[in-house]
Order: structure tokens, then sequence, then C-alpha cells
């Protein structure tokens, strides 16, 4: 008789979370989730919370590996029954043997990690995340999200492989991301990137990046040392990264996306990911929210030791002969972009937590993250500090860490409800008003450290 094991939420997420209709929440409530041994056949005890009886799921993957429900039964009076009747499905169908259940309408997914260009000519990342046995966690979640991935321009895996790395993976975390605040995700034309939908509303996302120059590839191996010194950082806020963040943001602008027919009269979002340089994004996010709001903030302790925020005014960045105007959010035809969504977070690092917290282990491997996190204390200037070690206690989600910056001037703004999960910003009489989770990292570094026997 096939055993039976009960598998942890997280774990089950990560086979199926793609699966689920986002519908499925509002007619029901997951309770427990189990396996056969190998985990080829899954199956989930759910709550019907509008018969208020017991639902039993029993999921098994198809021609293209997706995780797709083969047999249900409703009308349970009591979990045990429910659980009884799940059990007895997983058994019989283990014991048939049958790994595979087709459904006739599969459809072939994309193979990331099957080079289709010379190692040469490959992403240095994608060579880590391909070979190196600690990415073993990431590169098991990201196989279990390209079935479900649609390739809308036709050419994602030999980018993901190449120069375009980084931009492929930031729309892979977009994607998870909106997945996991259940969200109706349309990938129907070639730009923008994303249509997300809820509650009868709709928001159009499109996908940036601050990329690299030539003369600064990426680097195989990292060391904190690539991170430039507080002085160094405090002058490329004040300039540089302005300017980074002006470029792209700016090119997104021209293209006009607010007059296709499918976008129109919807909140437009430009999705930003800063991956100019090896581990910028932990120190870049402040010279963003400069640029977009033309404000800087400085702070200081009165007599009664309280802090004391006090903005100024930006008028403009340059470098060289290249000056913009500071402000993106209040120049010309800006009103059409309804907020700039970022996040510091979008990285294989992310993709490797997510899959270790899921059970997804390299050998030998420990993964120990460590950053900063917001303190909540109105009269805090610096961050908390946190670390610990991600294995199937931690909790991260992929909406941790993601802010969203709200254009005061949007011609249709954003709802809040529809991205709840996240830190969200707005300008209100020229001070920037932030709502926050009870837990948001501003930046982290993730070491996998090798136990040597």
């Amino acid at each position: 008789m096939a055993e039976i094991k009960k598998l942890d939420p997280k774990r089950f997420d990560a086979y199926v979370s793609l699966s689920r209709s986002p519908a499925a929440s509002y007619v029901s409530k997951e309770l427990a989730w189990y396996s056969n041994l190998d985990e080829s056949i899954l199956g989930v005890v759910l709550l019907d919370i509008i018969d208020t009886d017991y639902v039993s799921v029993v999921l098994a993957r198809d021609m293209n590996r997706v995780f797709r429900a083969i047999d249900v039964q409703a009308n349970f009076e009591t979990f045990e029954q429910a659980k009884e009747w799940l059990f007895r499905a997983i058994r019989w169908l283990s014991a048939s043997g049958k790994k595979i259940f087709p459904q006739g309408d599969e459809k072939k997914s994309l193979d990331l990690f099957k080079p289709i260009v010379p190692i040469e000519k490959q992403h240095p990342y994608f060579v880590r995340l391909n070979m190196d046995e600690a990415f073993l966690p990431a590169k098991t979640i990201i196989n279990e999200i390209m079935p479900h991935f649609i390739d809308i321009d036709g050419n994602f895996v030999e980018q993901f492989q190449t120069i375009g790395f980084d931009s492929r993976l930031w729309e892979l975390f977009l994607f998870m991301y909106f997945n996991e605040e259940e969200l109706f995700i349309r990938r129907d034309y070639n730009a923008p990137d994303f249509i997300v939908e809820k509650y009868g509303m709709s928001v159009a996302v499109e996908a940036v990046i601050v990329g690299r120059k030539e003369d600064n590839p990426p680097k195989y191996f990292r060391s904190v040392n690539d991170i430039p010194l507080p002085s160094n950082i405090l002058e490329k806020h004040e300039h540089e990264m302005p300017i980074r963040f002006g470029s792209p943001l700016y090119s997104k602008l021209k293209k006009q996306y607010w007059k296709l027919e499918h976008v129109k009269g919807k909140p437009l979002v430009f999705a930003i990911a800063d991956f100019h340089d090896d581990q910028s994004m932990l120190w870049s996010s402040t010279a963003l929210i400069n640029y977009l709001y033309g404000v800087k903030h400085e702070f200081y302790y009165n007599d009664n030791g309280q802090l004391v925020i006090v903005p100024r005014k930006i008028d403009c960045h340059k470098i060289g002969k290249k000056t913009i105007p500071s402000g993106f959010f209040f120049q010309a035809n800006s009103e059409y972009v309804s907020a700039v969504l970022f996040s510091a977070s979008g990285t294989i690092s992310k993709f490797n937590r997510i899959g270790r917290q899921a059970g997804f282990a390299a050998k030998d491997i420990i993964m120990i993250r460590v950053g900063t996190c917001h303190k909540h204390d109105p009269n805090a200037s610096v961050p908390n500090i946190f670390q610990y070690i991600v294995d199937e206690n931690s909790q991260e989600t992929w909406g941790e860490g993601i802010s969203m910056f709200h254009n005061p001037n949007a011609l249709y703004p954003v709802p809040e409800d529809l991205f709840p999960s996240i830190a969200h910003h707005h300008f209100v009489d020229g001070q920037i008003v932030s709502k926050l989770p009870e837990f948001y990292p501003y930046a982290s570094v993730t070491w996998n450290i090798r136990l040597i026997k």
C-alpha cells in the first residue's frame, strides 16, 4: 500500500500555485496538503466556504509536467471523510504506476536550461544558475514556472541565456508576484508585458530594467567589495543613479502605451529593477525615489530628540554634458503613468530562497540571508538589521520588498486593493507618505555556504 505524506503548503505551492485559478480563494479555503512518497500524485482538502462542506482534489502532472486536477470529490460532511477519500484516491493512482496523466490540450513549454547558444555567449549568471549546485532550488522553481509562462516575443530562451538574462528574470519575478496576489494575468499582446485583472479592474504593467554598459560585464564571482563606499553611494544618488533610472523610464514613456486599444483608460505601471552593476540593487533605490518625485529628504533631531524630516526640491541631475530634469511624475505625458513599481529582490537569490524554503535543497549547502528592513518607529532614522538561515521554516513571499510609487498626477490611479501585500508610497503636500508591511526589507544578500565533510 502506497504511503501518504503531509506536504508543507510552501512545497505544495511550488508545484501548483500557477495551476490555481485566482477565483478559487473566493469560494474555498485549503486546509491540508498531501502526496505520495515521490510527489507524483498530490492531494488537497478544501473547505467550501459557500456550502460549508469539504472537498478533496487529486492532482498529477500532464504531458507538459503541469500539475492539474485529475479527480475531485465534493459534499463531504467532515474533514476526516474528505481526507479518507483523498488517501484512497492517492493510493489507487500510485498503485497504477502512472506518473503522467495526459489532458489532451497540453502546449509545449519553454526549456530555459537547455543551451541553445555557445558557452562563450552565455550570460555568466545563466551559467551559474544552470551549473552551480548551490542554485538548485532556484532552477527547480523556475522549471515549475515555465510550463505556465507564455513567450509573447518568441525569443525568451535565447535572451535568458545571453544578454537579456536580467530583464527576463525580472519578468519571471513579476509573473510570480502577480500570481501570488491572486491576479488574473493576461499576456495576449507584445506590449505592455502584462495585463493583470481582479475585482473588475485592470492594470497594464510594462517591465523595464536599468541595464549594464558594455564596458562593465557581470562577474561570475561577487563579493561585498563590489558595493561602493557610503560616501560614493551618496554621490551616486545625487546625479548618476537618477540619470540611470531616468533613461529607461523616459524611453518607455516615449512608447506611449496608453494609446494602445487594450491599454486605453487603464492604469499603466512601469515596473523597474536596477541591474546596472553587481549588487547595485542593494543601495540604489533612494535615487529612484528622489528622481520620481523631484525631492530628497534630509533629517535632524530637534531639541526634544524628535526626528524631523525636511523635503528639499531637486531641479535637475547632471553628469558631464548630460542634464535631465528631476521629478519624472511631473514631466510631459507622465500623467499616463499611474505608478512605478520597484524591487531590489528580483534576483536569482530570490528564486533560490523561495525554492529552498519549499524544501528543494542542494546537498551540503547552507543558505543564510542578511539584510536591512524598515524599523517601525517614527523616530528612527536607520533601519533594522536582520539575518536568518533559509530553510523550510522561512516564510518569504514573492511580494516581500516590493514598493509601488504612485503618481500624484495620474489620470488613472492604481487601486491599492489589487496589490495589498506590498509597500505603497504617495506624494502628499510635498512629502512622501508611505504605508509599509510589518516586515519590509530594503535590501539583502544571500550567502550559499558549502559544508566540507
